[in-house]
């Protein structure tokens, strides 16, 4: 009797591991896909939440719970094999801002990257390399990371197209400048972010890169238009990727386009002083005949 009742007791415990692992499998698929599918929406609920973190509250009990559940359901996170493991979603973020400064103040001030953790949020440092290069150290909710930039194109006072690579994801952005009028610049800021890692890719369910990137270019819209401060910006070029003209270059062409127009505008005043000296001189010896005849 005994002996009947423990394996009696052991097929129902196999029967009940069986019943958990194929509900485990069922509830983490389901969840991917109702995460697929309300993206935008979990962006919206938890965005009281995201801001209270970033603004240096913290949820301790709340934090646990939710990734330690995410993370049974999801294998830990791991990139293993099965649906989990799908091509990440790209995250377009296309943002268009005014200010009220010229072209050419709007473009020197973008490509000082060095201040942009002085008036930024999330940017933490950031520090020009050899030729396109640039490293960025990046602040998305309570993590900084660490991306490497390439300029690919760089034209001064139209626009700049970078790629970066970080440990966490990849990025391709644009930023182009369009004169309004000569003292109003339309910004247009078009970025692919590519999340790589779970902290990255549960963010970006909630949207938390977008937000940060948005957040940080109205930054920069405030900077600009309020600083009394004289922009020293690079006016070098580049092309796929190679300096195809320094800065010191650029500024040498243009203050010898500055001297050939102010040597044009002084021929341009003699011209006109001598512009009818003969008819002046005909005038005169017209009154002196007309004095001599009298």
């Amino acid at each position: 009797m005994a002996d009947t009742a423990r394996g009696t007791g052991s097929e129902q415990s196999s029967g009940l591991d069986q019943l958990r692992g194929a509900f485990k499998g069922f509830l983490g698929a389901q969840m991917e896909n109702l995460a697929d599918k309300a993206g935008d929406k979990l962006g919206d609920i938890t965005c009281g939440l995201t801001g209270v973190a970033e603004n240096g509250g913290v949820l301790p009990s709340v934090k646990d719970n939710v990734f330690g559940k995410i993370k049974d359901t999801f294998g830990g996170g791991g990139g293993g094999k099965g649906r989990g493991s799908g091509t990440t979603k790209v995250m377009n973020i296309i943002e268009v801002l005014d200010v009220g400064i010229p072209i050419r103040d709007a473009y020197d001030h973008w490509t000082q990257y060095e201040k942009f953790s002085s008036f930024t949020k999330g940017v933490r440092s950031a520090s020009k390399g050899k030729d396109a290069d640039s490293d960025w150290k990046v602040k998305v909710g309570p993590s900084t990371r660490g991306w490497k930039a390439t300029t690919q194109e760089q034209i001064p006072d139209e626009r700049i197209v970078w790629t970066s690579e970080g440990a966490k994801g990849t990025t391709r952005g644009c930023v182009s400048f369009h004169e309004l009028t000569p003292t109003l610049t339309r910004i247009v800021l078009v970025v692919e972010y590519y999340p790589s890692g779970f902290f990255e890719k549960t963010g970006n369910i909630w949207r938390a890169q977008g937000r940060r990137l948005r957040l940080d270019f109205k930054h920069f819209q405030r900077y600009v238009t309020l600083t009394d401060k004289e922009p020293e910006g690079w006016r070098g070029e580049i092309r796929d990727g190679e300096v195809v003209r320094t800065h010191e270059e650029a500024i040498e062409e243009e203050e010898a386009a500055g001297e050939e127009e102010d040597v044009e505008d002084d021929t341009g005043e003699e011209d006109t002083e001598d512009e009818y000296p003969e008819e002046e001189d005909e005038e005169e010896e017209e009154e002196q005949d007309e004095g001599e005849n009298q």
